[in-house]
């Protein structure tokens, strides 16, 4: 009996087990906004047993036993445990971890967590551009991800910024690829950084899942969007600002002028031209007369909100600057309006939109150029007034044929570009079959450039090249468009719990075409500005009367990655891409560039945990090839788009002849990159470290060779051919350092920085004399930088200096100096041949950075919080060309400490106006460029939260701020931080137009 009630017992208990095993469903969505989440994962707790839930969040998973538990994980959320007490779970709602949020980042065609991230990713997020206020995007990079450098080409209003990411890589085009929403995008003016939420910067190989236009990096910029389910909210943000020069370039007063001129004149054998000196005064200070303080104006609003399928967003901004030269004269504005729509419908669709328009309106002075006006102010003599007794501006005479009076250049300058731009990006996204989904993309740009410039009849001066006979208004209009197509589909997966797998697929079909159209008319009626059309010239000139005014460049596209982890502790992806591009004949048109990159979390290891030390480590590596095509179109076959001249029946007719010169073996250039690194966290999350050490080589550099005149490459519209023949090495390591601190009386701590060790050789080029010139220095010298095997690119290729000739003995016993006197620099004879002259020319200097350093530091009390950002750039050289040594030109007050006899210094030369060597480019003028720059310092209060309880304000927050307002370094020009981007001729510096320091004040308003 006893034995049938146990039996009878167990079966009811198997029994009851048994049916207990469940088919469980549910729905997860957003705790905040009860959007439904798409691909969570589900896992039966201690099995391998899981799913992951749907478009709509609905999940099915079979065989739970009741009472089990299942954890739900999501990323950007907090895991959850869900204990199962019936087959119907209903709703679930998971919650934002906004640490995990600020780990997960924007990679191609996807996102990762940063812990599965294999490649060198840095991030700039909202909080830090917005701190940092800038007016141009390429401003909140700045000194914020290490091995990215920014240079300014120009302080002017609305000038763009170079970007090169990991040192210059081409003698090319060095600029990285840059995408907005996904949308290819080539000028950062037209964006308002106010708009964006975060940038992420693709620094190694894991960029070439964008194939060809990522060979020197790729930036990805992510806009502000609306949540789910959520009210409209309102963000307004406005500031006013002040501008000023962060420097003058210290030049002489009349009465130091007048006595360095006689003493010239009277070295050089002349009588002085001055008899009264002490009456000169002061004079006129020119850069006084050419630098403003101006104001700057921004505003910006953001509307966003969402419904239970669709979230909007919409901004729009408007900013308004003058220059601090000429002030009306140099001057930008720009208004952005984005409108941004994504929506779920039916089951597994998904739509997302963005439409972009930009207005921009500039005007511009002639700058960093011979003759330009910041070089005029320096040069010009401070005895002339600006105006004479009759009113008229004064003639610049005696001042060599390139200087003149720059106000009088200002007020005849008379110029306008006006930019209209709409970008649009449209996607469907389909899930199916639980871990599929297909997406296509079609993004596209379309850009009108209308330019005017007016020329009135002028004169400067006897003999100026800058003097106008004729007037004359030129007229531009410049039609840009660009389509992209991207369609992919990608497969995701989790096996046992262990093994996760990504795979994407995918094309790209891109397209960018152009036309120009320009017209200069002549004679405009009185000389007047405001009659200055073509439509009021007397006669008109086609500026491309023989065509070569459009272009039409094309690619096309095929990719694969897999993505895989084990335990997401062993990490791997790996992308093939064939890129097509129209730039290489039909035997080069395709290329083949893999790349693939390895992870490994040991601190997920058993003999890592608990260890007390370091809370994370991941060690990671990659290896890939990127092609760049960034060359001229049709390079590789003749084209008729040159300009002839032909006599037939005694009329000159004009006509087509063959363009530059083809090439049909050019082929893609290839950039072979090499990444290892690690990422750890210390004192409990607190401390973050990163290091990269990298080496990219770019090889078959494609190159505009020199070639025999003979072959027609000086004719109008022709040229030297492209050829591949050079390697460029770039070779570093990176560190990134980040500490962050709550203390309990509420004290927030934040500090950062980032160090860049950065080494450039040339290591190759494959040309006649075995190097490439470029830049230029002075009036008619030969080129000051060049590309050469064993040498950075563009480094300085002059004379050496060995201080001052003191006396004639030291001439005597000198190798022969054409000229040479005792006051007079004196050379060194570097290859021993006893005479100076061009062979002895050698490597005095380089424009490229051996570090780069960024800081910044933010501190916070209760309702208060101080920030400052600073950057550094140590190494690398500049060379002082703002100087026209002519008799009578104007001179730094170096020359104060010129050479006046033995012994009295053996830095400057003597004044003379006899012909000297001593304006030779020479290192005399290549002086240290490394620098400190504060880049901003910002104090800002946060009202309390009571002052908006009886009201609809969230949260209002007031600031003054001060951008640059301190630069430390040696360098005697006005800005240390400008260059000219170009590879083969950076670092001259002509006169830049400083970067403004800027005194802000401005309030963020939310409701």
């Amino acid at each position: 009996m006893n034995r049938i009630l146990l039996a009878i017992v167990a079966i009811l208990v198997a029994g009851a087990g048994f049916a207990q095993n469940l088919t469980v469903t549910g729905n997860l969505i957003e705790e905040s906004t009860g959007q439904p989440l798409f691909g969570a994962s589900i896992i039966l707790k201690g099995t391998n047993n899981g799913t992951t839930s749907d478009f709509d969040g609905n999940f099915t998973l079979q065989d739970v036993p009741a009472g089990e538990i299942l954890v739900i994980s999501y990323i950007g959320f907090t895991d959850k445990e869900v204990a199962v007490t019936s087959a119907e779970l209903g709703t679930i709602s998971l919650q934002e971890d906004v640490a995990a949020l600020d780990e997960v980042i924007v990679v191609g065609y996807g996102t990762q967590r940063k812990k599965e991230i294999t490649g060198a990713v840095s991030v700039v997020g909202a909080e830090t551009i917005e701190k940092i206020k800038p007016v141009r995007v390429e401003q909140a990079l700045q000194g914020q991800v290490a091995g990215l450098q920014v240079t300014s080409g120009s302080g002017a209003p609305g000038s763009g910024l170079n970007i090169n990411i990991r040192g210059v890589s081409t003698n090319g085009d060095n600029r990285p690829l840059i995408l907005l929403d996904g949308n290819v995008i080539e000028d950062l003016s037209v964006v308002n950084p106010g708009d964006i939420e975060s940038i992420n910067v693709l620094k190694d190989a894991t960029a070439g899942i964008y194939g060809v236009r990522a060979a020197n990096g790729v930036i990805l910029i992510t806009t502000k969007n609306g949540r789910y389910n959520s009210e409209m909210r309102f963000d307004f943000k406005t500031f006013y600002g002040v501008q000023e020069t962060t420097r003058k370039i210290p030049v002489l007063n009349a009465t130091e002028y007048g006595l360095l001129v006689n003493e010239a004149f009277a070295n050089g054998g002349q009588s002085p031209i001055f008899n009264n000196v002490n009456s000169l005064g002061r004079g006129t200070d020119w850069q006084d007369e050419v630098f403003d303080t101006s104001p700057i104006f921004n505003a910006d609003l953001t509307i966003s909100g969402g419904g239970e399928n669709s979230r909007t967003s919409f901004n729009m901004s408007y900013v308004d600057q003058k220059g601090i030269v000429g002030k009306e004269k140099s001057k930008f504005n720009r208004f952005t309006a984005r409108l941004s729509h994504d929506r779920s419908f039916l089951k597994n669709f998904k739509f997302t939109s963005s439409i972009i328009f930009s207005g921009t309106e500039s005007s511009g002075i002639l700058e960093n150029a011979i003759g330009s006006v910041l070089y005029n102010a320096l040069n010009n003599a401070p005895t002339f007034t600006v105006r004479d007794e009759n009113g008229n501006f004064t003639l610049a005479e005696g001042l060599g044929n390139e200087v003149i009076n720059p106000r009088a250049q200002l007020e005849n300058t008379y110029n306008q570009t006006r930019v209209r731009k709409v970008a649009g990006a449209f996607g469907l996204n389909y899930s199916f079959l639980d871990h599929w989904s297909i997406e296509s993309r079609i993004q596209m740009n379309y850009s009108e450039v209308i330019g005017w410039g007016f020329a009135p009849v002028a004169f400067y001066g006897s003999g100026k090249v800058f003097n106008i006979e004729r007037s004359s208004v030129t007229e531009n209009t410049n039609i840009f468009r660009d389509y992209t197509w991207d369609t992919f589909a990608t497969y995701t997966n989790s096996f046992n719990d262990e093994h996760n797998l990504n795979v994407t697929v995918g094309s790209s079909v891109f397209q960018t075409t152009g036309r120009f159209v320009s017209f200069t008319g002549f004679d405009i009626p009185n000389n007047d500005p405001l009659l200055a059309s073509i439509d009021n010239a007397m006669m008109v000139q086609n500026n491309f009367i023989n065509g070569g005014n459009t272009f039409d460049a094309r690619l096309l596209s095929y990719f694969a990655r897999a993505q895989y982890d084990y335990k997401g502790k062993y990490l791997f992806s790996g992308v093939i891409r064939r890129d097509g591009s129209t730039k290489f004949g039909p035997e080069n048109k395709f290329g083949y560039f893999p790349s693939f990159s390895l992870g490994w979390v040991m601190t997920d290891e058993n003999f890592m945990a608990d260890n007390g030390v370091v809370d994370f480590l991941k060690i990671r590596g990659s290896w890939g090839i990127i092609g760049n095509d960034r060359i001229p179109d049709f390079r590789f076959e003749s084209n008729l788009q040159g300009e002839g001249e032909y006599i037939i029946d005694d009329v000159l007719l004009f006509g087509d002849a063959i363009g530059p010169i083809s090439n049909p073996e050019i082929k893609w250039e290839e950039q072979k990159t090499f990444n290892i690194g690690f990422d750890a966290e210390f004192l409990d999350n607190r401390l973050d470290l990163t290091f990269d050490y990298f080496n990219r080589r770019t090889e078959d550099l494609l190159v505009v060779a020199p070639v025999s005149g003979i072959l027609g490459d000086a004719a109008p519209g022709s040229g030297p051919p492209v050829v591949n023949a050079g390697t460029v090495e770039n070779k570093g390591f990176e560190v990134s350092l980040s500490y962050s601190q709550k203390f309990n009386n509420g004290l927030d701590l934040t500090v950062g920085g980032n160090f860049t060790a950065l080494d450039n050789e040339v290591l190759f080029v494959n040309t006649d004399n075995a190097f490439l010139p470029g830049g230029s220095f002075g009036v008619g010298q030969d080129f000051p930088s060049r590309m050469e095997a064993g040498f950075p690119i563009g480094y300085f290729y002059g004379l050496q200096t060995n201080g001052i000739f003191q006396n004639q003995d030291e001439v005597n016993n000198h190798a022969l100096q054409q000229g040479a006197q005792p006051g007079d620099i004196r050379f060194v004879d570097i290859n021993g041949d006893g005479v100076i002259d061009a062979d002895d020319r050698t490597n005095i200097g380089d424009p490229i950075a051996d570090f780069l350093v960024g800081f910044n530091f933010n501190i916070g009390w209760k309702n208060f919080d101080f920030q400052t950002f600073a950057f550094a750039s140590i190494g690398n050289d500049i060379v002082r060309n703002y100087e026209r040594f002519q008799p009578l030109t104007n001179r730094s007050v170096n020359f104060l400490d010129r050479w006046t006899g033995p012994g009295s210094t053996n830095s400057d030369p003597r004044v003379t106006t006899s012909a000297t060597g001593n304006s030779l480019f020479s290192d005399y003028f290549v002086e240290d460029g490394s620098y400190l720059r504060v880049q901003n310092m910002q104090l800002g209060y946060n009202l309390p939260e009571k002052v908006f309880e009886s009201s609809n304000f969230d949260s209002l927050r007031l600031y003054v701020s001060v951008d640059n307002p301190f630069t430390f370094t040696e360098y005697r020009g006005y800005d240390p931080t400008a260059s000219s981007g170009a590879p083969i001729g950076a670092g001259i510096d002509i006169g830049f137009y400083p970067t403004p320091r800027i005194y802000r004040l401005g309030l963020n308003l939310k409701f």
